[in-house]
């Protein structure tokens, strides 16, 4: 036998198959309370993928009081046909109600989240509604991990209405005809922000 025949030898092993990432994020990562930034509650995790015994994973503690305007950010995420995928991942960071990324004094706001999407592609969070940060209009920063992904790929959710968008430097980055793809609709719920992956609708995402 040669000695070359080794893991790297096609005659043992030849080509091995592609195979894209995941789906594993919804599974694992998310937790119970991890789409609740103001509360305790079990919104983030498919509670339903783990038995009870089974759930090991950390379940959100109560907070003390936050400040600012309460909030519901909600989407689906959607495929290159508009399909939802349903074992997707979002996280979101944002700034507190003063525009700040840390915990003021009597504010026990801590502005990251995570939520698995439902067999429906949805995701939901409630949070607040964030403040300036310097010169940037009120935005959400968002991570979207899922199956077929290498990297996460990033964006920003910024919200209707607000006159602010209009002189916001990273915003004025993006195509006119494309700025519509990271603007939030006020409903009935609160905001919708659906993230489309891919085709005529696709969102803008950023590279780091």
């Amino acid at each position: 036998m040669s000695e070359r025949l080794d893991n790297q030898s096609p005659e043992l092993f030849g080509q091995t198959p592609w195979q894209t990432v995941g789906p594993f994020f919804h599974y694992g990562l998310p937790w119970k309370g991890g789409a609740d930034l103001v509360s305790a509650s079990e919104l983030g995790a498919r509670a339903e993928l783990f038995p009870a015994e089974h759930y090991l994973l950390h379940v959100a503690q109560a907070r003390g009081p936050v400040k600012g305007r309460v909030i519901e950010l909600h989407g689906r995420v959607l495929d290159a046909k508009g399909q939802p995928v349903p074992d997707a991942m979002i996280e979101i960071w944002q700034a507190n109600a003063a525009g700040r990324f840390v915990r003021d004094e009597g504010d026990s706001f801590l502005g990251f989240g995570r939520s698995s999407t439902s067999r429906e592609g949805e995701y939901r969070f409630r949070t607040i509604f964030p403040g300036r940060v310097q010169e940037q209009a009120p935005h959400i920063a968002v991570s979207v991990f899922g199956r077929g992904l290498i990297k996460r790929l990033v964006t920003r959710v910024y919200f209707a209405g607000e006159a602010s968008n209009e002189g916001d430097a990273i915003l004025a980055l993006v195509p006119e005809a494309r700025r519509g793809t990271l603007i939030a609709a006020k409903d009935d719920h609160g905001y919708r922000f659906d993230v489309e992956l891919a085709g005529d609708r696709e969102t803008v995402f950023f590279d780091l």
